[in-house]
């Protein structure tokens, strides 16, 4: 294969930058990547551990490397890059979809894909709307303040994703603190124990659905308790195409991935309107634009920095190579701050051209859940800005707490009023 690209860009920085780094502000990159944003497309930086790894900044390299099937997604590969020591300790965990290659990712992706397409999402809609709806009935009957991260980010998405996978909501308060501690616990031994008790609950559950599809239960409506998990349950482990563990793995990633990610954006997306009046104002007025605000805001949060490859051979990109066995981190903070493609990218602006982003990623690895996201969003903050036209924090913005750099970007806790 030909290099990737000719162009060198500018000369990398005299020592490397460590990733990853807190923000300073919620809705922009550590302010030590500065100088990332001004280098070449490719630069070396160091992890936790003092390894160094390379790290992709510009948006053309980032999009034609993530499509290069010369990166790996294996975590089990020699040289896969752990950027924390979380990931470090699970590197050798099996994860299904996002930490495996073709053919298999394929297989399990075509298992999954119906259920995620733009029909299915737009058949959702109404059920997500009773879900917002039902919170926010919820949350103005208990006064005029809340705390918004547990009264509404975090429930909307948990409720949708148990109601399509099929699994309890009754247990939500069980998952939600695994998935915690599993992405942001403080040792390395709540990592590890939350992933083994979240496989034993799903394993159980797993369990549960084979045994009812043996006896022939057919399928419901989501509402009732039948879902994904079911449906794999009933024609993939029947059909031996799938086994246990995988059905697990895929139903943890599923699970956690579904309600983690969309839930920092609803936080973090009304705390950033909020910081941005005028957007705001513009929005409520033109209530069309929703759709390219949430993109907008997806390009501008990039909310799951650093996305991890390794090189299965060596690779010619950007006047640089990438030896075979070398670690390397897509910063999507920076790249969705191109300059070369956005014009001033630091500035929200709901009327630029956004689907470019790679705040889903790209490639065979696109999160398989964007439309789904997508649909949840534009509901839940649509709806909550036309509901609580008053909508404002409770305190000074610099006194709101939000998530470190090691994990899935948002906010910690979001009081407001209204």
């Amino acid at each position: 294969m030909t290099e990737l690209t000719d162009t060198t860009g500018p000369a990398a920085p005299a020592e490397p930058v460590a990733f990853p780094q807190d923000r300073t502000c919620p809705y922009h990159p550590p302010t030590g990547y500065d100088s990332l944003r001004d280098g070449p497309a490719l630069c070396r930086v160091t992890l936790y551990d003092g390894r160094e790894v390379w790290l992709v900044t510009a948006h053309a390299t980032a999009r034609a490397l993530l499509a290069d099937p010369r990166l790996s997604s294996d975590r089990g590969r020699s040289g896969f890059p752990a950027p924390t020591v979380r990931l470090a300790a699970v590197r050798n965990s099996r994860v299904a979809l996002l930490g495996s290659d073709d053919p298999e990712h394929h297989r399990q992706r075509r298992m999954v894909i119906p259920s995620f397409t733009v029909r299915r999402a737009a058949e959702l809609r109404p059920w997500i709307q009773r879900i917002v709806d039902g919170l926010l009935d919820t949350m103005v009957a208990q006064g005029a303040s809340a705390e918004l991260v547990s009264a509404f980010a975090l429930p909307v998405p948990s409720m949708v994703i148990c109601g399509l996978l099929g699994v309890p909501y009754a247990d939500h308060e069980f998952f939600e603190d695994q998935s915690r501690r599993l992405l942001r616990g403080p040792t390395v031994a709540d990592t590890l124990e939350a992933r083994d008790r979240l496989e034993e609950y799903l394993g159980g559950l797993v369990d549960e659905k084979t045994g009812r599809a043996e006896k022939g239960k057919e399928g419901v409506e989501t509402e009732s308790g039948e879902g994904i998990l079911d449906d794999l349950a009933r024609r993939q482990l029947r059909d031996g195409t799938m086994d246990r563990t995988e059905l697990v793995s895929l139903a943890l990633l599923l699970l956690v991935a579904g309600h983690e990610t969309t839930a920092n954006m609803i936080s973090l997306g009304t705390f950033t309107l909020l910081q941005h009046p005028e957007r705001l104002a513009e929005l409520r007025t033109a209530p069309e634009l929703l759709p390219a605000a949430v993109d907008e805001l997806m390009r501008m949060l990039s909310i799951a920095d650093g996305l991890r490859r390794v090189a299965l051979v060596d690779i010619d990109v950007a006047g640089t190579t990438i030896r075979a066995g070398e670690g390397v981190l897509f910063a999507t903070s920076v790249i969705n701050r191109d300059d070369a493609l956005y014009e001033e990218p630091d500035t929200l602006d709901l009327h630029r051209p956004v689907r470019h982003h790679v705040a889903f990623g790209f490639g065979i690895h696109q999160c398989l859940g964007q439309n789904l996201a997508r649909a949840e969003l534009e509901i839940a903050l649509g709806t909550l800005f036309t509901r609580l036209p008053g909508l404002r924090l409770a305190v000074p913005a610099e006194e709101i707490p939000c998530k470190p750099g090691d994990t899935i970007q948002g906010m910690l806790e979001l009081p407001v009023t209204w």
